[in-house]
């Protein structure tokens, strides 16, 4: 069990983040099947004949035996985000400046609970460019299995950060982690989260980083070389691949539409239209102009926050969902 002990001044100092290369690794951990794919097996599927162009690179081949489950994973192929809108490039270069040093005892440390490697695989982590290797192939893995989809990934992340970031700003420590997943708990000033290994760290000021993401289940960055990271499952995942669309018979699609019906039931929670489009499956043209009907109609309204812009039902619209 990790237990990560908070100050008066770790709540203030807290922030939150976006990996997007923490999710490419985590991603070829999935398409290699290193690690099960769990609510995102539809992603898996679709992602699997692209995946075929860069699966015979040593250096992919090598990332991907190195991902596994129950251990450590070295830290330089992902390094925790410093600010909530980093880039893949920005991430991808502070992993090229990684000391050779330190890549190799972070490698070392990984490969303690793992089998002997392949040769090609062993080539690739004896080789004195080792660490642009793995760089360069992060970075063709984030072309070919993120990228393609990462409009519609980052809006669930940031939809996440907006709802967590409120919680702990407005009710603390505990509300925050309420939910975050069921291997996290708030006791008496310590967070406490169930993983294989054992440590104890003091945030003394520090705060922590929170991550939400895509691909992965909770992880924790306690290394001195890193910021402090708790790294979690986002919100709303599994029901970007659920089935979607008003039942037959439905009231509510009779009065509204099917469409407009769809996007005031998925406002039960303030969303933006990339999350909407991407959970209906609609242009975001065209969930534009049904939400500014239903605003039209006083059933939604919007409002910024940060660099989105958040549409939520009125009370109206809750009324109008309850009685359907």
């Amino acid at each position: 069990m990790y237990r990560i002990k908070v100050g008066p001044g770790d709540l203030a100092a807290s922030r939150f983040g976006i990996a997007p290369l923490f999710e490419t690794v985590i991603a070829v951990g999935i398409v290699t099947e290193r690690i099960p794919a769990g609510p995102v097996r539809p992603w898996l599927e679709r992602v699997r004949p692209a995946f075929r162009t860069i699966a015979d690179d040593p250096a992919v081949r090598a990332l991907a035996f190195l991902m596994h489950e129950r251990g450590y994973v070295a830290d330089f192929f992902s390094p925790p985000p410093t600010r909530p809108n980093q880039t893949v490039a920005e991430q991808l270069a502070v992993t090229r400046a990684t000391p050779l040093e330190q890549a190799r005892a972070e490698i070392a440390r990984t490969l303690e609970t793992l089998p002997e490697p392949e040769p090609d695989v062993r080539d690739v982590l004896e080789s004195p460019d080792m660490v642009r290797r793995f760089a360069d192939c992060m970075e063709r893995a984030w072309a070919v299995l993120i990228e393609p989809e990462w409009p519609v990934l980052r809006s669930i992340l940031e939809q996440d950060i907006l709802y967590r970031a409120g919680r702990l700003a407005a009710y603390g420590w505990a509300q925050a982690l309420d939910g975050l997943s069921r291997k996290v708990r708030w006791r008496d000033g310590v967070i406490e989260a169930d993983l294989r290994d054992d440590a104890v760290v003091e945030l003394d000021g520090a705060g922590l980083m929170f991550v939400p993401t895509i691909f992965s289940e909770i992880t924790v960055t306690l290394e001195r070389n890193w910021p402090y990271t708790l790294m979690y499952p986002a919100r709303g995942v599994a029901a970007l691949w659920e089935g979607r669309g008003s039942q037959e018979g439905d009231a509510l699609a009779r009065l509204l539409g099917h469409t407009r019906a769809d996007l005031l039931r998925a406002l039960a929670e303030p969303a933006t239209t990339t999350w909407l489009s991407a959970r209906l499956r609609v242009s975001l043209g065209g969930v534009g102009d049904h939400l500014a009907v239903l605003r039209a109609s006083g059933l939604v309204t919007r409002e910024r926050s940060g660099r989105s812009v958040l549409y939520r039902r009125t009370a109206v619209g809750d009324v109008l969902v309850g009685a359907s």
